[in-house]
């Protein structure tokens, strides 16, 4: 799996893994075996963040299916604003950076 801008840039660990899958994905619910799964992180390294996580309202419980508790990426919660920014951010430099270099290539040829 490639990394991310945002992986790249804040490091390869299972927190940023975490904020990283759901920054993209935010609109959908997961399950924590969703979560552990889909970001490439065993559930051990799932549950030892999971306390991160609840302190700083990163995600909250969006509904619950039988015995299965699902969450969803807190938009509302201020941390979590400015996390998406500085993805949009981080990627709007690398695309006018890359924008940049095309533009030398351009004109030295």
């Amino acid at each position: 799996m490639e990394k991310s801008l945002f992986v790249e840039l804040l490091g390869d660990t299972p927190l940023i893994r975490l904020v990283d899958f759901l920054i993209e994905n935010s609109i959908f619910d997961y399950s924590k075996t969703d979560l552990a799964e889909n970001t490439g992180i065993s559930r051990a390294s799932l549950y030892k963040i999971w306390p991160i996580v609840e302190k700083y309202n990163l995600m909250k419980k969006s509904r619950t299916i039988g015995n299965t508790t699902l969450y969803i990426l807190n938009r509302e919660n201020p941390l979590v604003k400015q996390l998406i920014t500085l993805d949009l951010k981080i990627s709007k430099e690398f695309a006018e950076t890359l924008v940049q270099k095309e533009i030398l290539i351009a004109k030295s040829k």
